[in-house]
């Protein structure tokens, strides 16, 4: 399974989204710190963003740090933000050469200040590029998402700036944090876990899932090669019948209705 076998095959989601889960349990199966895992998790990112490229992937989500995750003790804490910052630092050069726009969503004013200023520079460096948006959720959470753009509505109501009639899917969808990219045609998570954890719940509707069983570390080309073939196998219905049936025919409605009798 190579990349351009995948690419030639067609049917590329447009927008991959992954929940990155296991390097905490991949450093403890080798008896390392935690960060170990997370130093090694960061750099599978690279090799992730390049084979999106690649494949021709247009939307890349990444579920960095979750809103629950502020509870873990303070010095796995630091040290995310530490990383993030040298991931940052190091990667934009790399990301832009790439032709990658980089975007982040979530409660970004409760990061650290130098995680902030990293954060923003990276994105006006990258701004201007339209190979891949990789967006990174950071202090995010689905729940409070939702909870943000159903006040956000609701202040408008109020206000007399919109009508009840006024508030569609589609004005729902623009009040998210993620407002303006489209849903996730595949969403991925590694480390065998089959939940979403709180992530993108309005926008995952009608995703297709793919769980991987190897941790985000381990989570090579090859694996991530394979969650795209599967989903080029898949047939998205959308609530649809695989084959719209065609109107019946008098003879068959009446057919049916004689065995109804």
């Amino acid at each position: 399974m190579s990349v351009q076998g995948i690419r030639d095959a067609g049917n590329i989601p447009k927008h991959v989204s992954i929940i990155m889960d296991g390097n905490g349990r991949w450093a403890s199966e080798r008896l390392r710190p935690r960060v170990f895992g997370h130093h090694k998790g960061a750099r599978v990112v690279r090799q992730v963003v390049e084979t999106s490229c690649k494949l021709g992937v247009k939307y890349l989500t990444l579920y960095a740090f979750s809103e629950e995750n502020w509870r873990r003790p303070s010095h796995e804490i630091e040290t995310l933000m530490a990383l993030l910052e040298r991931y940052l630092i190091r990667e934009t050069p790399h990301l832009n050469k790439h032709g990658v726009r980089l975007n982040a969503v979530g409660n970004l004013n409760k990061l650290p200040k130098g995680t902030q200023q990293a954060l923003q520079q990276s994105i006006d460096a990258l701004s201007d590029n339209q190979t891949l948006t990789l967006t990174l959720c950071l202090s995010y959470g689905g729940r409070q998402e939702i909870l943000d753009a159903t006040q956000s509505i609701a202040r408008d109501v109020r206000d007399g700036n919109c009508s009840l009639t006024d508030i569609t899917a589609e004005l729902f969808s623009s009040r998210l944090k993620t407002g303006g990219l489209p849903d996730p045609d595949l969403m991925i998570r590694t480390s065998g876990e089959q939940r979403l954890s709180n992530f993108l719940l309005w926008e995952h509707a009608y995703s297709e899932f793919y769980f991987a069983s190897v941790n985000w570390p381990d989570f090579s080309e090859d694996e991530y090669l394979k969650a795209i073939h599967g989903y080029q196998q898949r047939q998205r219905r959308f609530g649809l019948a695989g084959e719209q049936s065609l109107p019946l025919t008098e003879a068959e409605m009446a057919e049916l209705e004689t065995e109804d009798n």
